[in-house]
Formats: C-alpha cells, sequence, structure tokens
C-alpha cells in the first residue's frame, strides 16, 4: 500500500503550515526519517522527514502552498509495488454523475495545451491559491503567464519571474498612470514568517505600555575571564561567548526582581517559577526566539551549551514546537552586527527584553582619567503597566553588577 504524506501538526495552536521547498522530486527514492519538505509556520521553520523508505511518487501540494494540518501532499510507494486503486488519497473533488436515462451528456470541451478545459473564463488556468493571490493585488491575468509547472501550472518563480520583467497589464504604447514611477520594480509576497513577526509586534506594541531603560556595562572583568577560560572551554567543545555571561547575570537578576519574570493575565499577576530564557537568534527570513527551558537550573558551562545548541538548529530548521514558546523573558543581540543599542519590542505575554549593544573597548573616564575599558550598552525594554521604573532600574543595577564583579567561581 502506498503512504501518504501528511502535513504536521507542529504544535497545539497551529492549523496550517506552508510548504517551502521539497528537497525531493517525484521519482526520487527516499530513506525513512531523510528530509522531504521544508515547511514554515507562525512558529517555527522545519525540514518534514519521510514517513516511510521508498519512491516519491506524487507531490499534490506545490510550493507555496499553504495547507491545513493532517491534509495529504503527497505518496510514497514501496520500490518494486504497484499503484493500487487506493494509491492516490482521497480528494474532495466529487465523482462525475451519470445523466439520466433518456439524456444525452453535454460535450466536454476540448483540452488546452495547459490541461485546462478552454473556455473564456481563464481563472481556470491552473496556478496555486499564492499565485493567484499575488496575480490579484498585481492586476496581472494569470493566463497571460506561461506557466513552468507540471501540466503548465503556473509556478510562484513563474509570475514573480513575469513581474519582475517589467511586464505590465496595460499596452505597450500606454503611458504610465499619472505620479507612478518609470523605474522597475520587483514585487514579493511576505513570508508566512514575516507575516507573523509583523502581527506579533504590533500586538505587542498594542498591549504593552513599553519603556526603555539604558545602562553602560564594563565588561572587562568578564573579558579577563573568558581569556583565562577559553582553551578549558574549547576541549570541551565549547566556545565561551558574552551572551553565555549575560545569560547567567539576566538569570541571578530574575530571582531577585520575579516581577519581571512574570506575565498579566487580566488583572491577575502571573509569577513564573521557572526562568526559561528566550535567546533571539537572526535568520534570512527573519527572527525566531528559541527558548531554554528551566535556564535557572544551568551553570555557564550548562548555558553555553545551550545557547550554541538551539541558535544552531534554528539555523538549521530542526527545532521542535515546544522549543519555540513558553519564554519568560527574551534576550536579543542587535550588537553583533554593530549597533550601539536597541529598543526591543516585548515578546507577549513576557513582560520585558534585554537588548544588548556591540561589545568593544571605549575610552571611559576612571578616577578622573581617561581608560581604556571593555563596554556595550544594554537597553531594558519593560511593560509598564506591570514594572515601575524603579524596579526596572533596580534590576539592570543588578545586571550590572553581575557582570562587572562576576564570580570566578561560576564558571
Amino acid at each position: 500500500m502506498p503512504t501518504p504524506i501528511v502535513m504536521p501538526q507542529m504544535g497545539e495552536s497551529i492549523v496550517e503550515g506552508t510548504i517551502v521547498r521539497w528537497i525531493k522530486k517525484v521519482g526520487d527514492q527516499v530513506d525513512r526519517d531523510e528530509p522531504l519538505f521544508e515547511i514554515t509556520t507562525d512558529k517555527v521553520d522545519a525540514e518534514i522527514p519521510s514517513p516511510s523508505a521508498g519512491i516519491l511518487t506524487e507531490i499534490l501540494a506545490k510550493e507555496g502552498d499553504t495547507v491545513s494540518v493532517h491534509s495529504i501532499v503527497g505518496t510514497i510507494q514501496l520500490v518494486g509495488e504497484q499503484p493500487g486503486q487506493d494509491a492516490r488519497p482521497i480528494t474532495t473533488q466529487p465523482p462525475a454523475l451519470e445523466p439520466p436515462p433518456g439524456t444525452t451528456p453535454a460535450p466536454r470541451k476540448a483540452p488546452t495545451a495547459s490541461g485546462e478545459a478552454a473556455g473564456d473564463d481563464h481563472r481556470r488556468q491552473k496556478s496555486s491559491p499564492l499565485v493567484r493571490r499575488i496575480a490579484r493585488e498585481n492586476n496581472v491575468d494569470v493566463a497571460r503567464i506561461t506557466g513552468s509547472g507540471l501540466g503548465g501550472r503556473v509556478t510562484k518563480q513563474d509570475i514573480l519571474g513575469y513581474l519582475g520583467s517589467g511586464v505590465s497589464e496595460q499596452g505597450s504604447g500606454d503611458p504610465p498612470p499619472l505620479g507612478e514611477s518609470l523605474s522597475r520594480v520587483e514585487t514579493k509576497p511576505l513570508s508566512a514568517m514575516r507575516k507573523k513577526i509583523a502581527e506579533h509586534m504590533v500586538l505587542s506594541r498594542r498591549t504593552s505600555a513599553h519603556v526603555h531603560t539604558v545602562f553602560h556595562v564594563n565588561f572587562s572583568e568578564v573579558e579577563r575571564i573568558r581569556r583565562a577560560k577559553k582553551d578549558e572551554y574549547d576541549r570541551l567543545g565549547v566556545k565561551l561567548s558574552y551572551m553565555a555571561f549575560i545569560a547567567r547575570a539576566v538569570i541571578d537578576a530574575l530571582r531577585r526582581h520575579p516581577i519581571v519574570n512574570a506575565s498579566l493575565d487580566g488583572d491577575s499577576i502571573v509569577y513564573k517559577k521557572d526562568v526559561n530564557l528566550g535567546i533571539a537568534v537572526a535568520l534570512e527570513s527573519g527572527l525566531i526566539v528559541p527558548v531554554i527551558k528551566q535556564a535557572d537550573e544551568k551553570n555557564l558551562l550548562g548555558l553555553t551549551r545551550a545557547i550554541a545548541d538551539v541558535a544552531a538548529r534554528a539555523r538549521a530548521k530542526q527545532l521542535k514546537p515546544e522549543e519555540v514558546h513558553g519564554g519568560t523573558f527574551t534576550i536579543t543581540n542587535p550588537g553583533q552586527l554593530g549597533a550601539q543599542f536597541g529598543m526591543p519590542i516585548i515578546s507577549q505575554p513576557q513582560v520585558a527584553i534585554l537588548g544588548v549593544g556591540t561589545i568593544e573597548k571605549r575610552p571611559v573616564v576612571v578616577d578622573d582619567g581617561l581608560a581604556i575599558r571593555t563596554m556595550a550598552y544594554l537597553t531594558l525594554g519593560y511593560d509598564h503597566r506591570l514594572i515601575d521604573g524603579a524596579v526596572a532600574d533596580q534590576f539592570m543595577s543588578d545586571i550590572r553588577r553581575n557582570l562587572e564583579h562576576f564570580d570566578p567561581n561560576q564558571v
């Protein structure tokens, strides 16, 4: 029997996923658990493994299609197995009805080169919902595009290439509308991840009363410890990063100020017993925040390994759904690209987020004289509905003290 390939449910709240690309093509032989296709949801990007070994015989959902969870997107057949009546998954297409006795069936329209019935309605041109949406948004007649997909199907690449060619729906002799730029443009749809990021950011700004406080922190002691412990950590197979020290300092400060690790539920404050630390990771398609659960139970080595692990798996699209939610506090690092500091937006339903600026040597005043120190700006974004300015500044003062006088015994 052929094996159906099903769109998985990547978390309790996930109802659909968008197929980013098929790693295998029809006719390819695949092993069980070998990556088969890649999807994106509002929570996580992931490569979906093959449910069985065999030949990929059919792809029912194309790249760019958004599919409900548990829908069949393709089939796999054992090598040498002949397809049976049940080889194709059940579709929603109703069966053709036999005409009543004594009536003459209506003649079928002759098929066109694309395999669709001919007629005046160009909407029967084969294309995915994504392609049709792009066409509507750009006032493009899909029937005018030559499809490169199976059976003449217009793919996302086809319509984007058409738009990028500068071809207009107006005649070649028609002038552009008044005020329209004569320069060529390229239109691309937002990815599913980008859409969700936009929705979450707007929701957070509407929900929380955002306030920011910025502290200038001396990392010279942390830098000294890093250099002293570098070889030891290298032998253990990990790189001792600034982020591990910052995470440790944040965890200790959260223990002293549990309100910063809390959330609001209507008129109630929900205090979290664990510190589930979110670490923002930049991807080409956006930003994802994997969560280190119970980070307060880890020492510096454990934090170093955990941060490196979730960052690597985020970039490899190997995170599990439960690893991207449930955070109680988030750290983001715009400084890795040179930003002096940022004003981060809170990740709901959390009430605070720490932004880390670039860590570099700077001239500072020490005992009425100039000295060179390793410095960085740390920014706390907090929800003023729950956290007062004095509490936020006390929390940041504790982080600064933890970093400037880091206990070597914790390393």
